[in-house]
């Protein structure tokens, strides 16, 4: 690499050369040359795509996929449609979760002939994940109603199959966005069959649905054994802004061992705010060393999210009709 800004062309030369070790810090260089690509660059990147070895391809679209996350500014859409048809079953995969946060009726459309007819595993249940947003959407009028009832029709056909469990659990998933009559008995019948993994993918659209009717089962999972049922809940929880939650939370600051599902609670917390809250982040942040950078400006974010969280509730203790 040249000490000036590199270019596309160097990016493409280091993901060619297999000599070079991969790092994130290193593609952290060349994230911004695949982001909002013309199509002159996706052209140059595509002549030379299949001369890169697999696993450097894999590791650059795993790269994205965290630096998307990270940063909202960042665009993959024309890489990612340019991908989620390749050769290979990971990139497909890898390609739909660079799309999950793009709003298009076609975009829908392709996903849902991948979770129906894909011949790989891992295609199918990224894009069964990928539709779950797409009902959202339907649900807020921003898709097209025979899009929307196409999918959840798919959907709901998949959580029913003999198909992979994986799959199903995946579908129970993104149908909790969906206000269809059949979906709650679904959720409850994956709760019901009482496993890690049913009971993670049955809270996850428990807190999806927005219905407070599954109160009680969110706050009975906060309590579970499992980390991964404890840190569904924990975001159902925050989703749902949970009061009742909120105590348990708290605990969890203190007590939680899992570094995962600790952070979780401190999101959430400031999605449901309340008594304590803040001066719980400000004493966890004192638990911090200076080298953990990273946990203090994550609580640090969410001292901003609370900050937004009690102004909205403020607005909504004041919205009231005088003369109603």
């Amino acid at each position: 690499m040249t000490q000036n800004q590199p270019s596309l062309q160097e990016a493409l030369d280091f993901l060619l050369d297999e000599n070079q070790e991969v790092s994130d810090e290193i593609l952290s260089h060349y994230t911004p040359f695949f982001s909002d690509l013309l199509p002159t660059q996706l052209k140059s990147i595509l002549k030379v795509w299949d001369k890169v070895a697999l696993k450097r391809r894999h590791a650059l679209l795993s790269h994205l996929k965290k630096e998307l996350a990270a940063d909202l500014l960042y665009s993959f859409e024309v890489f990612g449609r340019a991908l989620i048809h390749d050769e290979d079953a990971i990139t497909r995969a890898f390609a739909i979760r660079l799309l999950d946060d793009c709003e298009s009726d076609s975009l829908a459309l392709e996903f849902l002939e991948i979770a129906e007819n894909d011949s790989a595993f891992e295609p199918r249940a990224e894009a069964i994940t990928a539709l779950g947003a797409y009902i959202y959407y339907g649900e807020v009028d921003e898709l097209l109603p025979e899009n929307l009832k196409k999918i959840e029709d798919t959907l709901l056909e998949i959580a029913q199959s003999d198909k992979s469990t994986e799959l199903k659990q995946r579908a129970v998933e993104s149908l909790g966005f969906s206000s269809r009559k059949e979906v709650p008995a679904l959720i409850e019948e994956a709760w019901k069959r009482g496993t890690t993994a049913w009971k993670g993918y049955a809270v996850l659209a428990m807190g999806r649905s927005h219905d407070k009717s599954w109160e009680e089962q969110i706050l009975e999972a906060l309590l579970d054994e499992s980390e991964i049922v404890r840190l569904a809940a924990t975001r159902a929880a925050g989703i749902m802004s949970l009061a009742s939650a909120r105590t348990i939370l708290l605990t969890a600051l203190r007590e939680e061992k899992d570094e995962t599902v600790l952070m979780a609670s401190v999101w959430s917390l400031s999605e449901i705010g309340g008594e304590d809250v803040r001066e719980y982040f400000l004493a966890l942040i004192d638990q911090f060393d200076e080298s953990e950078e990273e946990q203090i400006e994550y609580i640090e974010e969410a001292l901003a999210n609370l900050d937004f969280t009690e102004d909205i509730q403020s607005l909504d203790l004041f919205d009231f009709d005088p003369e109603g």
